[in-house]
């Protein structure tokens, strides 16, 4: 049976019992692995938690239609860049990327509607408008023009922005996500090792973080309307996509099926794929060493003309 979903690691929270472009550039494991570590368990089917997030330059909370929307900005006044979390998550997930892009870029991390620190109303969650949460927070920090890093969740609302407001995207990067329900591995048995580790750390969070510690299974029950049945992209909105975009994910991702990744790569004009070697959906985590040396290269502003 294949989830009718494109929120992959929501999916996998909720329903445990179900189940030409560049040439593509695999990127190999960081060399920071330790002789004990490559003998044990694949890297892939391990979940090293994040560190503690740094702190932050300043943050705060924009109202949007009723709900409050927290961010947190690192780094000097450089070219801005907008991390955006997996479902259930929340802006501490990106502490590596964070640590590594601060001293070029400003850094903005934002808790998604409803998770982390932000809030919700009663109206029904969507992805538009989330992606209208994030433009309430470029338009408060007074920024034109940002890049977009999106992980999972992060990405579908990313993509959003992507092909509704092309004229604030300055680059696009996307990590484990998909952009239709073709793109949702079947699954069935029991949930992976690595999710199950996952949604410990994301209620653990919620509970500390949020202002409504207890409802974190009201916020999933709230969410799964759009993982069940979201409205996915088309072919033509992705043609469409004008910023330099990666599309990336780990070569053992638990959900996303890898040749949807490679397809996405390309029918967006100006994208080139991106896959993380014995990594999973959680690559963020499990080798942030190389995936910060690729953000690091890729959103790295261009040097000035001589």
């Amino acid at each position: 049976m294949r989830l009718a979903v494109m929120s992959c690691i929501a999916a996998a929270l909720v329903l445990p019992s179900i189940a030409t472009a560049a040439p593509p550039r695999v990127t190999q494991p960081s060399a920071s692995r330790s002789g004990a570590a490559q003998k044990a368990k694949p890297r892939w089917q391990t979940l090293p938690l994040p560190p503690a997030m740094p702190s932050p330059r300043d943050k705060g909370f924009v109202e949007v239609d009723g709900a409050q929307i927290y961010y947190a900005r690192f780094g000097a006044a450089g070219e801005p860049v907008i991390l955006l979390h997996g479902g259930m998550g929340n802006a501490d997930h990106w502490s590596h990327q964070v640590k590594a892009l601060a001293d070029k870029l400003q850094v903005i991390a934002i808790d998604s509607r409803g998770q982390g620190r932000s809030t919700r109303t009663k109206a029904k969650p969507s992805y538009d408008q989330m992606a209208e949460d994030v433009i309430a927070v470029m338009d408060k920090l007074e920024l034109k023009k940002a890049s977009l890093v999106g992980w999972s969740d992060g990405g579908e609302i990313a993509l959003k922005l992507a092909i509704q407001h092309p004229d604030r995207v300055a680059k696009l990067f996307i990590l484990g996500s998909n952009y239709d329900a073709k793109g949702s591995k079947p699954r069935r048995g029991p949930l992976p090792a690595t999710f199950a580790a996952y949604a410990a750390k994301c209620r653990a969070d919620y509970r500390k973080m949020s202002r409504t510690p207890k409802q974190y299974d009201d916020v999933q029950a709230w969410l799964v309307p759009i993982w069940r049945n979201p409205m996915g992209f088309t072919k033509d909105q992705l043609r469409a996509i004008a910023a330099p975009t990666i599309v990336a994910d780990g070569d053992h991702d638990e959900i996303i099926e890898l040749a949807q990744v490679e397809e996405m790569a390309k029918l967006i004009p100006n994208a080139r794929l991106e896959v993380f070697a014995d990594t999973s959906h959680f690559a963020l985590w499990q080798d942030p060493e190389a995936v910060n040396n690729v953000l690091l290269d890729f959103l790295a502003p261009a040097a000035p003309a001589k």
